[in-house]
């Protein structure tokens, strides 16, 4: 790795300690960037000219990154085509030394993020180096007046952790401002968080400017395409195997999102494309945009309402006081719950199954995946509906070909 990429590397750590704290985890308002012009026509014309700029702000020297030079300059970064360029979602496919990842930025322009502010990068004042005033800017600009009075509490839970000796280095303007524009990302901020506790969520492997490139893995209609190929049989690498298996790393990732953190981690935005596998059947998350842990949920969802429509936030559903006229902050669906609804039912329905759907366990699954897509199975219900979801799945994938002769046809 480059010395700029490890110093950035090293920043990143640093400025996340404070940033998952008081922004992902106590949940403040959320910080949002400046809206660009809209322009949603997703064209290499477009894709190109973006990294063009990108460039010019690096030789300018005010990019900085890890991949900055390889695109830049060594002619390392190849673009290859425009994924997604809608809603100020900036989404491109190159590859990076041979390996294809993907890049992405909420908005086109390193200019259009929220600037850090004035810095003294020669003489800072007192003890404070240029990373210390980044770090207090975090919840500084998150606007927290409660978290405000935490910092003025020694080891308060908002104050920003006390940096130790090696982390007291200079670092460039360049270097400061790309990382404090990506930190106004909510998905770079949450893949960040979650980069070495989690293996369900895609992995960030390097960054230039505001643009942040994570893990090329095949999601969404492509799974049918490249996994589930109708080649081989249906014993321990078969297909009806693959489709349990990555079905059971669903509930793996479940599980793990419910029990693992010090808060829960809400899906809200559950569809085929926004989840991949590895090569391993691993289920990980790509598109985490929507992605809230406890306390940011609760906030989001505690508004005025009229009824129970005024209180869902896409899939993560409440339910409204009508007294208070205010939306309960605690969620009324589960993740498990919405990955039956809108994955699980269409893979296991009777329909796509076929002469299958009345073997035993497949009936039993069909039942255990009904039971599982109706309101209500939070809690103590939940975790007993997972249980049986795992135990059939399980079953079905020792016997194989026994209960899972013919192939199973994944609309994604």
């Amino acid at each position: 790795m480059s010395r700029v990429g490890v110093r950035c590397c090293r920043l990143t750590l640093a400025l996340l300690l404070a940033w998952s704290a008081s922004r992902l985890l106590l949940g403040g308002p959320a910080l949002l960037p400046r809206a660009d012009s809209p322009s949603d026509a997703c064209t290499d014309a477009a894709g190109e000219e973006i990294l063009r700029r990108l460039c010019g702000d690096f030789a300018a020297g005010l990019a900085a990154g890890d991949m900055c030079a390889d695109l830049c300059v060594g002619g390392l970064v190849e673009y290859k085509r425009c994924l997604y360029y809608q809603s100020g979602k900036k989404v491109m496919e190159v590859r990076w030394r041979g390996r294809p990842v993907v890049l992405k930025s909420e908005l086109e322009n390193l200019s259009s993020y929220r600037p850090l502010g004035p810095l003294d990068y020669q003489d800072a004042a007192g003890d404070a180096s240029p990373l210390d005033v980044v770090l207090r800017a975090a919840p500084e600009a998150e606007g927290d007046r409660d978290r405000d009075r935490d910092q003025d509490e020694e080891g308060g839970a908002g104050s920003p952790p006390k940096l130790r000796p090696s982390d007291r280095k200079i670092y460039t303007r360049a270097e400061l401002t790309s990382l404090w524009s990506l930190l106004q990302q909510d998905e770079y901020a949450f893949l960040r968080v979650l980069q070495d506790l989690s293996a369900h969520v895609a992995k960030v492997v390097g960054s230039c400017g505001h643009f942040y490139a994570v893990e090329w893995l095949s999601a969404g209609h492509a799974w049918d395409r490249d996994v589930f190929s109708a080649d081989g049989d249906e014993g321990e690498g078969g297909r009806g195997s693959r489709v349990h298996r990555i079905a059971l790393s669903f509930l793996d990732m479940v599980r793990h999102f419910d029990d693992d953190f010090a808060h829960k981690v809400h899906l809200c935005d559950v569809k085929p494309e926004n989840f991949a596998i590895r090569t391993d059947l691993t289920v990980v998350a790509i598109d985490v945009d929507m992605a809230f842990f406890q306390p940011k949920m609760e906030e989001m969802l505690d508004r005025e309402c009229g009824g129970d429509d005024d209180c869902g936030f896409f899939d993560c559903a409440s339910s409204c006081d009508l007294g208070a006229r205010r939306c309960r902050r605690r969620r009324a669906n589960t993740n498990l719950q919405v990955i039956c609804q809108k994955i699980f039912g269409l893979w296991f329905s009777p329909t796509l199954l076929g002469a299958k759907a009345g073997l035993p366990l497949q009936v039993e699954l069909q039942r255990a995946v009904r039971e599982c897509s109706e309101s209500g199975v939070g809690g103590g219900a939940g975790r007993d509906v997972h249980r049986r979801l795992f135990d059939i799945l399980t079953r079905l994938l020792h016997e194989g070909g026994k209960s899972d002769e013919g192939r199973v046809p994944l609309n994604f």
